[in-house]
């Protein structure tokens, strides 16, 4: 089994809806973002998948993130824009880009979300067994 692992960073304002803390007031983060795919088929230059793919599926997850106001920007006008569910929303963005018939085995393991320098949250979802 091979993992491949790329790093985005970006920058964007939150608040928690009902913290009851100081993170219920605006305030921002530079966001640190890794994304590790997992497979074990090379394709035919020896490669997982070129890591150009790869940047460009989670550039463009975060790209809609960028330099906003989280609350303002769908889903997260919902829901709370907390770590947590940012991790998952790029995972899930990432996982419909990266996960093809094109692509052999290759998925998506895992987002890992540095909110602040030593603070992070790992989202993943457990394979899905497919009943036939």
């Amino acid at each position: 089994m091979y993992e491949l692992e790329v790093r985005r960073v970006f920058a964007a304002a939150h608040q928690l809806r009902e913290h009851g803390g100081s993170c219920e007031r605006i305030h921002g983060h530079n966001w640190e973002v890794y994304l590790r795919l997992c497979g074990s088929q090379l394709n035919p230059l020896g490669l997982l998948v070129d890591f150009r793919e790869v940047q460009a599926a989670l550039d463009a997850a975060i790209g809609e993130l960028d330099h906003s106001f989280l609350n303002e920007v769908p889903p997260f006008h919902e829901i709370n824009p907390s770590c947590e569910h940012i991790a998952r929303h790029i995972f899930r963005r990432c996982k419909h880009e990266i996960e093809t018939p094109d692509n052999g085995d290759l998925r998506v393991g895992s987002v890992k979300i540095f909110e602040s320098e030593g603070c992070s949250i790992t989202y993943s979802e457990p394979d899905q067994i497919q009943e036939s």
